[in-house]
């Protein structure tokens, strides 16, 4: 298939719009159509609806297979880029919320930094298009364990810190005086699903066997304060690794004592960094050998 043809029809299916994908990519609205002929012409198979534009059946496979082909491809050009170029001179850093811990904070480079706080599923994705010099994502995992990241492109990955985790509780929940807390006696508690902030609700649920942690409120957001307002007032209980969770006003945090669990973090490369990124890199390692 035609990289370009397909991602002509990654573009109007997200958008529901031949003229709206025209604009986009700056061809002309014939042009797309041309394109999406193309492709159904190639596979045989109708793949849009035209009113309303919407995938058909075989049209929402070849998405599932879409995105990550042009992620992949668009990877590649990346690494490639990267190997042809100078060093830079700057440092640009995707991260997840909660992996700018105060340590990794502290080694940041004094100037020449771009910070791009971004969902933990789309930092791997940021380094292997280029998009960021390096990563740092986190999760919940057994004490050692490395994350399981999506395969987007050959990335390297390396451990800079494992901390205990808490569930953040209104300073009058019936359970903010307990010492610690099995994490499976909290199973059919009220829960702020934030996937891109707090430690996913899946996570919780592989860790208690598959089972529990019913969403009350959703929040899609990447700001940690705004999340721990939330459970503050009792929207819900939250995880947090225990540097986020603490000094919160109105809440207290109480370590989870079962099942051993850590929040983990990990930088992200794709191939050796250089410059500013490789002095941030190396900083972080030796950080972490030393804790």
């Amino acid at each position: 298939m035609d990289p370009h043809l397909l991602r002509t029809y990654v573009t109007v299916a997200r958008l529901s719009s031949f003229s709206e994908a025209a604009r986009e990519l700056g061809y002309t609205q014939s042009a797309v159509s041309q394109h999406i002929a193309a492709l159904e012409q190639d596979l045989g198979a109708p793949l849009l609806t035209r009113r309303p534009v919407a995938p058909t059946a075989a049209g929402g496979r070849l998405l599932e297979h879409a995105e990550p082909l042009l992620l992949r491809l668009d990877a590649a050009r990346a690494d490639v880029a990267r190997t042809a170029a100078a060093p830079a001179h700057g440092l640009t850093l995707a991260a997840a919320p909660t992996a700018l811990g105060p340590r990794i904070l502290a080694a940041l480079p004094a100037a020449g930094v771009t910070l791009r706080v971004t969902a933990r599923e789309a930092v791997p994705a940021a380094v292997a298009t280029g998009t960021a010099d390096i990563g740092l994502t986190d999760g919940l995992v057994a004490p050692s364990d490395p994350l399981r990241l999506p395969d987007v492109a050959p990335l390297i990955t390396r451990g800079v810190g494992e901390e205990p985790v808490c569930v953040l509780l209104p300073a009058s929940h019936p359970l903010s005086r307990r010492p610690g807390l099995r994490l499976g006696d909290l199973a059919d508690a009220r829960w702020i699903d934030a996937p891109d902030t707090a430690l996913p609700l899946a996570h919780l649920r592989a860790a208690n066997g598959g089972h529990g942690f019913r969403c009350a409120l959703r929040y899609e957001g990447t700001d940690v304060s705004v999340l721990t307002a939330l459970a503050a007032v009792g929207h819900g209980l939250v995880l947090l690794p225990r540097p986020a969770a603490t000094g919160v006003p109105g809440t207290v945090a109480v370590p989870i004592a079962h099942p051993r669990v850590v929040h983990r973090t990990e930088l992200v490369c794709a191939g050796a960094p250089s410059g500013a990124a490789a002095d941030f890199v190396d900083l972080l390692v030796r950080a972490a050998s030393r804790s």
